[in-house]
């Protein structure tokens, strides 16, 4: 009688690599991009993150490392807040140690009609509110962006961001955007590619572009004299999109450019300083 010979195979569970995280910003504070770069891990599992109470989008790079852009909205208090990332079952966590930031505030007197709205307007300036709000939240889930980000235009910023500005002895929000003190007539470039969401005259910013660049990243130039593109056009890194003009409720022409990453309100030269490209 033959021995029955029991072969018994082991099923051996192999752990992928530990993810390992590390960050990259000019400063961690209000206003600013933080860039998150994620290794380790099982290279083709979907890569989740999570940071300020919101999901933040994972992209790839060339080189095969993933990376998470977190913005921190401009009115974030200083303090700890953790972002989590996960994996396929592997877990890691980021501190990010938010510092205060000091923003400065002008007191300015101009004419009334630049600080109070007429009843007029109230419906119109409602309905565009609401607008922007849809924009920032229907954002495409594809990366449009592989150029670095440049600057619309090569005059350096004079105002700066965040700055609290009380008009007429009136507090007002705080400056989202920067401001670039370029003369009348000046071409505007896309500060990268993007598909155009917004090209068209508001009650405060005038004749305004907002570019989509993709995973909840968005540009705001406004006050432009005239508009080169058309709403649903593709656009690439340094396209014209139009002329520096004094459009909407300002005092003299400049182009300001806002930033949104992922709903937060960040600092242009935040993101250049990030992921961009000085002249």
């Amino acid at each position: 009688m033959r021995g029955a010979i029991l072969a018994l195979a082991a099923v051996v569970l192999v752990q992928p690599p530990p993810l390992r995280v590390s960050a990259r910003a000019r400063a961690v504070r209000p206003g600013e991009v933080v860039v998150l770069e994620i290794a380790g891990g099982d290279s083709a599992a979907a890569v989740h993150v999570r940071a300020f109470d919101r999901d933040v989008p994972v992209y790839t790079v060339a080189d095969g490392g993933r990376r998470a852009l977190v913005g921190i909205d401009l009115d974030v208090r200083p303090g700890t807040y953790a972002a989590s990332i996960d994996a396929a079952g592997a877990h890691a966590a980021y501190d990010l140690v938010v510092a205060r930031r000091a923003f400065r505030t002008r007191t300015l007197t101009v004419d009334p009609a630049f600080v109070t709205p007429p009843e007029s307007a109230r419906e119109r300036i409602d309905r565009e509110a609401k607008l922007l709000d849809q924009i920032w939240r229907a954002s495409s889930s594809d990366r449009q962006w592989s150029a670095p980000f440049v600057r619309p235009v090569a005059e350096p910023a004079n105002s700066a961001f965040g700055t609290r500005s009380v008009f007429n002895g009136q507090p007002r929000g705080a400056h989202g955007g920067a401001d670039f003190l370029s003369p009348a007539g000046t071409p505007i470039h896309a500060p990268n590619a993007g598909r155009i969401v917004l090209a068209r005259d508001l009650y405060f910013s005038g004749n305004t572009v907002v570019i989509d660049h993709g995973l909840g990243l968005f540009s705001m130039l406004a006050h432009l004299s005239a508009i080169d593109v058309h709403e649903g056009d593709a656009v690439n890194a340094d396209q014209r999109i139009g002329l520096v003009g004094a459009t909407g409720r300002v005092t003299g022409p400049h182009l300001h450019w806002a930033v949104r990453a992922g709903g937060a309100r960040v600092d242009p030269l935040s993101l250049l300083a990030v992921l961009g490209r000085e002249p």
